[in-house]
């Protein structure tokens, strides 16, 4: 096929790309972003495939292997997006950013193995291509495969920290960068080799080893930053490969992830290094300070009425209505409040739930209005004047101590102010803790009443009882 209308193509997958990623920013074009993206990337595996020369017309073999790669790999990701839960949708992100780590390291790792620039025939720039698409690659793999674990529940999600660790992931990624800076270095194709395999066993490792003292409620932090990874690695292996929409797509990731982790950080006050390196919720943990008063129960009956006079009302959604999967049960509410004269809206916190946009991905699931989902600067005005604020399994995201107590471990941590609202329902399964392992303030506000209970139970039972009224 013609160059210029391959690097034409290239061009418009890189514009959808481009326009794809600026859609996905706002709620009400995030579908249609990703459908572009989607379009963009189909142009741009085509076009490769002929660029590459891999479907040369008499090649039957080849076009076998690739149609039949496309199609069983498509089967698979349509059978996995309409089979997931919401609940489960952080982890098969975490998948999604393994594989295309995997993905890279295997494109850097055949080109040496099966190509023409083994030894000294390679570049010293090719060959530090190669190796930052293995090393990264090969991180963003296995850290995804972890964060996966803990994200489905397969392994604790809660930090585990051990004497030494520190100092032995150190020691894995002195040698891994070691393996990496001797494998440029080396002319004899053997002995690179030699080193490209330590490499990738030593990445394969350290991507393990740096998430598991990492806590489940790091996770939004944590996919972000892989997700980043594997956009590097894919910009990696597009200069192993010499194929510009890679480098351009991978870019694109990149620079997105990171810009998504920084915002992610600030959510939680916190640095990246405090947050990959600091162990936090290792331990069960406990309030910094003996919290006064008690935890008021409250009947959905009592619920009712309460909500039933309420003019202002303000969801704010955590990981628990994920969980119960109570999403169109609030839907319903919210519209039946509506209906009855309140004004409702949803608060949304940065890193409630297990991966960014969380909520968000929820909410929007259940046709809940764009315009009524409100970032927590927002949210924060419209609760001075609440009547009524619903914490759904939301916890540390709307703790007092954040504000208040200095000595607390999520001092300083941005919260939506739920306790401004004249009155609080905190929806709860039990009185158990969040994420940090810390009594929550707000629980023990004298305008704060627990309604326990499953969440998704406990809006069927209040739709039910306005319904019946």
């Amino acid at each position: 096929m013609n160059p210029v209308i391959i690097n034409l193509a290239y061009i418009v997958s890189s514009v959808l790309f481009i326009l794809g990623i600026k859609m996905l920013g706002k709620a009400e074009t995030a579908r249609k972003g990703n459908a572009i993206s989607a379009v963009g990337m189909a142009i741009a595996v085509i076009f490769t495939l002929f660029d590459k020369k891999i479907l040369d017309a008499g090649d039957a073999v080849a076009w076998a292997f690739v149609g039949g790669g496309l199609l069983l790999g498509a089967a698979i990701g349509i059978i996995a997006a309409k089979r997931v839960k919401m609940t489960s949708m952080p982890e098969m992100v975490a998948l999604l950013n393994g594989f295309g780590g995997l993905a890279s390291l295997l494109v850097a790792w055949a080109e040496f193995h099966f190509g023409d620039i083994k030894g000294a025939d390679a570049s010293v720039f090719t060959k530090i291509s190669m190796i930052a698409a293995v090393l990264i690659g090969g991180i963003t793999f296995t850290g995804s495969v972890y964060a996966w674990g803990k994200l489905s529940g397969k392994i604790s999600g809660r930090a585990k920290v051990f004497a030494g660790q520190k100092a032995l992931n150190a020691i894995i990624a002195i040698f891994m960068l070691a393996s990496a800076v001797a494998f440029t270095a080396f002319a004899d194709s053997q002995a690179a080799y030699a080193m490209l395999v330590a490499a990738i066993v030593l990445s394969l490792v350290l991507g393990i080893a740096a998430v598991m003292p990492i806590g489940g409620g790091d996770m939004p932090v944590v996919i972000s930053l892989l997700n980043s990874l594997s956009g590097l690695a894919a910009c990696a292996a597009g200069f192993v490969i010499l194929n510009n929409v890679l480098i351009v797509a991978g870019c694109l990731v990149g620079a997105s992830g990171v810009i998504l982790t920084v915002i992610m950080c600030k959510s939680m006050n916190r640095t990246l290094g405090n947050v990959l390196f600091s162990g936090f919720g290792a331990t069960s943990g406990s309030a910094s300070q003996k919290l006064d008063g008690e935890m008021k129960p409250m009947s959905t009956d009592d619920a009712y009425y309460v909500l039933e006079a309420a003019q202002n009302v303000v969801f704010i959604p955590g990981y628990g209505m994920a969980v119960a999967q109570a999403q169109h049960a609030v839907k319903e509410l919210a519209e039946i409040l509506e209906n009855n004269g309140a004004e409702v809206s949803f608060a949304i916190h940065p890193v409630a739930g297990r991966m960014p946009g969380h909520m968000n991905v929820l909410l929007a699931e259940a046709d809940v209005p764009y315009e009524q989902l409100k970032e927590m600067e927002e949210a924060n005005r419209i609760l001075e004047n609440a009547d009524v604020a619903i914490v759904i399994g939301a916890n540390d995201v709307v703790n007092p101590a954040a504000a208040e107590d200095k000595s607390s471990p999520i001092y300083g941590m941005p919260i939506i102010e739920a306790s401004k609202a004249k009155t609080v329902l905190a929806l709860k399964r039990g009185k158990g803790t969040g994420f940090s392992g810390l009594e929550n303030a707000l629980f023990f506000r004298p305008n704060t009443r627990m309604v326990y209970g499953d969440a998704k139970a406990t809006i069927n039972d209040l739709v039910s009882k306005f319904k019946d009224k």
